[in-house]
C-alpha cells in the first residue's frame, strides 16, 4: 500500500473503441472484437486500428498546429490525450505539471520513413534525429500543455504506461511534484513491426474465429497475440479530491532473470513479486478484478496466471482482458487496461472475457489489480480502489 493515496483526476484515450467514455464503455458492453485482417506490404495480418473518427480528429488536430505536421502519429495521440485528459482536472497552472509518458517502439512510422528515404538518397533529413528520438513524446506534451516542470520519456516496453505511474508516485509522495500527467502511446502497425512479431512465431495466423486473440483462453494450443494502435493519459495528484474517478492506492514491480529474450519463469516470478507488492498490507481477499496483461501467447497467458494462482491461493478474483477486443498495444497497453478498470468501478459492472466461462461474482467493485510486463520480464502491478 502507499503512503497516500494518489488520485487519478483526469482520464482520455484512443483506441479501437473510439475517444468519448459513453461509447468506450458501450463497446465494452458488446461482445464484438475489433481485429480485422489488413494487408501491409503484400502480407495479410490480424490488426487493430483506430476508427475513421478518431483518424479524422487527429488529423484535426495535428493541422491546427504547423509545428506538429513532422511529428509522428504517436506523438501526436499522446499530446491529444494529455489535451483531453487535463481539461477534467482544473488544473489552473500548467506550467508545474510534470510529465512521464512513453512508447514501446517509438516514432515507428516516422522512423521507417525516414530510414527508407535514406536507404533510397544516402542523406539523412534535418529533421530526422529530433523527431524519432524516444524523448519527444514527453517533451512534446509538455510542450502542448505549457509544461516548464519534468518532462520524462522511456521504454520498458510493454509495461511502459504503468512504470510511468510508478514513477510519477515517486515524484509526488516526495513533494518534488504536486500534478503528473502519465501514459502510454503507440503505433505500431507497420509491415516491419509486424514482420518482427511474426518472426517470435507468437502473432495470430489467419483464423475463422470471431475472437482471433484468444487472451486468457489458458487451453489454447497457439499463440494469438494480435498488435493495436492506442493511446491514453491519466492526471494523478495526492491525496482526496472531489473529482477523483478513482484512486491509486498500491504499486508492485519486479524484474526476474532471463533465460530467453521475450520469456518470463513459468510460473511468473516477477508477476508474484509485483502483485504481492502492489497489495502489502493489503487483504487480497478484497481484490474483486484484475486486469490482465494476457497479451494471447501460450506461455505468456499460462505464466501469469500461475503467479495469479501463487499470490490469492482459491479466492481468484475475475479475471478480465481486453487485448481480444483492442489487441495488444504495447507501450500503451497497461494504462489502457487501466481505463477497464476504471470502468468497471465506475458502472460496478463486471466485462467478461465472451469466450470463456466464468462466473460474474456476487460483489460490488470496489478494488481492481492491473497488471503489464514487457520484454525483460519487468512487472508492474497497479492497484485501484473506488474511495
Amino acid at each position: 500500500m502507499l503512503k497516500q493515496k494518489i488520485a487519478i483526476t483526469g482520464f482520455a484515450s484512443v483506441s479501437a473503441l473510439g475517444e468519448h467514455e459513453p461509447d468506450i464503455w458501450q463497446k465494452y458492453l458488446s461482445n464484438q472484437s475489433n481485429i480485422i485482417a489488413v494487408d501491409f506490404d503484400k502480407q495479410e495480418y490480424l490488426v487493430v486500428r483506430f476508427p475513421n473518427d478518431v483518424k479524422e480528429n487527429l488529423a484535426r488536430f495535428t493541422l491546427a498546429n504547423s509545428k506538429y505536421k513532422n511529428l509522428d502519429s504517436s506523438v501526436i495521440a499522446a499530446m491529444y490525450t494529455a489535451e483531453k485528459a487535463i481539461a477534467q482536472t482544473g488544473w489552473k497552472n500548467t506550467a508545474e505539471i510534470g510529465v512521464n509518458i512513453g512508447s514501446s517502439r517509438g516514432a515507428t512510422h516516422l522512423f521507417e520513413k525516414y530510414h527508407e528515404d535514406f536507404l533510397i538518397n544516402k542523406t539523412a533529413q534535418t529533421l530526422v534525429s529530433p523527431t524519432t528520438t524516444l524523448g519527444n513524446i514527453a517533451t512534446w506534451v509538455a510542450h502542448h500543455i505549457k509544461s516548464e516542470s519534468i518532462a520524462i520519456s522511456h521504454s520498458i516496453t510493454c509495461s511502459t504506461s504503468l512504470q510511468a505511474i510508478a514513477n510519477a508516485a515517486a515524484w509526488l509522495q516526495s513533494g518534488m511534484s504536486t500534478q503528473f500527467v502519465v501514459g502510454g502511446s503507440e503505433a505500431p502497425l507497420t509491415a516491419f513491426t509486424l514482420a518482427q512479431m511474426r518472426a517470435l512465431k507468437i502473432y495470430a495466423q489467419k483464423s475463422t474465429s470471431i475472437y482471433p486473440c484468444q487472451a486468457l483462453n489458458f487451453s489454447k494450443k497457439y499463440n494469438s497475440m494480435v498488435l493495436g494502435e492506442g493511446a491514453a493519459t491519466a492526471c494523478l495528484e495526492l491525496g482526496e479530491k472531489e473529482n477523483a474517478l478513482a484512486y491509486i492506492t498500491g504499486i508492485g514491480y519486479a524484474t526476474e532473470s532471463l533465460e530467453h529474450n521475450t520469456s518470463i519463469s513459468t510460473n511468473g516470478i516477477c508477476f508474484q513479486k509485483a502483485m504481492r507488492m502492489a497489495l502489502k498490507g493489503f487483504n487480497p481477499a478484497n481484490v474483486d478484478a484484475i486486469v490482465m496483461h494476457a497479451p494471447g501467447t501460450i506461455k505468456g497467458d499460462l505464466a501469469e496466471y500461475e503467479a495469479v494462482k501463487s499470490v490469492f491461493g482459491n479466492t481468484i478474483p475475475f479475471l478480465t482482458s481486453n487485448k481480444w477486443k483492442i489487441g495488444h498495444t504495447f507501450g500503451a497497453s497497461g494504462i489502457l487496461s487501466l481505463e477497464l478498470a476504471l470502468l468497471m468501478i465506475r458502472n460496478n459492472t463486471y466485462i467478461k472475457v465472451p469466450y470463456i466461462q466464468s462466473t460474474i461474482p456476487n460483489r460490488d467493485i470496489k478494488n481492481v489489480l492491473i497488471n503489464a510486463v514487457g520484454f525483460g520480464g519487468n512487472a508492474v502491478s497497479i492497484l485501484i480502489s473506488k474511495h
